[in-house]
C-alpha cells in the first residue's frame, strides 16, 4: 500500500493543486479533532448530520472531498462553521 508521502513523489502537481491538498486535509483533521475531543463517533456525527456513517468515514479517510453543504451539516452539530480568512503566505 502506497503512503501519502511516496504517492506525492510520483505525482506531477503544480503548487496551487498541492496547496488545495494540504488545505482540505487540514480542514478534515480540524473535523475529525472536533469530533474526537466530543468523543463522538463517527456513527454519531452522522446521525447528527443526517448523513450516513461510511460518508463520514470516506471525508475522514481522504477518499471523499465533501461539497461545502456536506461539511457545514457536519460542523454545525459539532460546534463550528467555516470562515473565509486570508491566506497567510509563507
Amino acid at each position: 500500500m502506497k503512503t501519502w508521502d511516496n504517492l506525492k513523489n510520483e505525482l506531477v502537481l503544480e503548487d496551487e493543486e498541492m496547496e488545495l491538498i494540504r488545505i482540505e486535509k487540514e480542514l478534515i483533521g480540524a473535523i475529525i479533532s472536533a469530533r474526537e475531543e466530543k468523543h463522538l463517533s463517527q456513527l454519531q456525527v452522522a446521525k447528527m448530520s443526517n448523513l450516513k456513517q461510511a460518508g463520514i468515514s470516506r471525508m475522514e479517510s481522504g477518499k471523499h472531498s465533501p461539497r461545502v453543504d456536506t461539511l457545514l451539516r457536519v460542523l454545525i452539530p459539532l460546534g463550528y462553521t467555516l470562515q473565509i480568512v486570508p491566506k497567510q503566505d509563507k
